[in-house]
């Protein structure tokens, strides 16, 4: 049996709302911080020199296509699955760490911990979480009602291991998830189709973000690690990057 065999469209998709409102005043706070050198410290300088990139407008569109990149789906998974499915399991947030959503059924209490895609854990932070799990039972058990940890990851797919050990929670993703908090097993398709025009209103302020940002990280690389002749200074960039002084 799924955790609901309902849930509230509205509120889903008031929830989507809020959580894209998140997502894109975050990314462009980080967009508009950034700066040349907080960028190029942790930039490899041999790598672009390999790349025979020597423009500053060439690296630049460089590192802020892939810092956005690795931004985005951090900021994303961050504040959106989380509330969608808190909203669509009707849960409250957790209290125990490690545990995002809490669910109470009668003589039962789910302990959901959100992820975003599959490939997050090691070995370290899946012991971790199993340890979470445990202490979070304890609550279940002055309850006196049953306990179900799920781990339930937004998107992909992931099955169990035919070597692995038994688990004593659930892994569950994409629409498995999504089907186990709503009942509906079309749900993971109707979640892309419940965004839907959106997106689309934050689409000029991200942009002119990124403009902002590409115009003065230009400036400032041109300032910092180029000779007067406009050509990169790669002596300069790669003391900066790694000497010891």
């Amino acid at each position: 049996m799924p955790i609901n065999e309902t849930y509230n469209t509205e509120a889903i998709t008031q929830a989507i709302a809020t959580a894209l409102d998140d997502f894109y005043s975050s990314l462009i706070a980080k967009v508009d911080s950034l700066n040349i050198k907080s960028v190029m410290k942790r930039k490899n300088p041999y790598l672009f020199r390999a790349k025979s990139m020597n423009g500053a407008a060439q690296i630049v569109d460089a590192i802020l296509a892939a810092f956005v990149s690795s931004s985005e789906e951090t900021i994303f998974g961050n504040v959106f699955f989380e509330r969608i499915a808190t909203v669509a399991a009707q849960g409250q947030k957790a209290l125990a760490e490690g545990v995002d959503i809490m669910v109470e059924r009668e003589n039962t209490i789910y302990a959901i911990a959100v992820k975003s895609g599959t490939s997050v854990f090691n070995a370290d932070s899946r012991k971790k979480q199993e340890q979470n799990f445990m202490a979070a039972s304890k609550l279940a058990q002055q309850a006196k009602k049953r306990f179900v940890p799920i781990i339930g990851y937004g998107y992909g797919k992931k099955r169990p291991s035919t070597k692995a050990r038994p688990k004593f929670y659930q892994e569950l993703a994409g629409q498995d998830f999504w089907t186990e908090l709503t009942g509906d097993n079309q749900f993971y398709i109707k979640l892309i189709h419940m965004m839907d025009k959106l997106p689309e209103k934050y689409v000029e302020d991200f942009d002119a973000a990124y403009q902002r940002a590409a115009n003065r990280l230009v400036k400032e690389f041109t300032a910092e690690f180029c000779l007067e002749d406009g050509n990169i200074d790669w002596e300069k960039l790669v003391k900066f990057n790694s000497g010891s002084d």
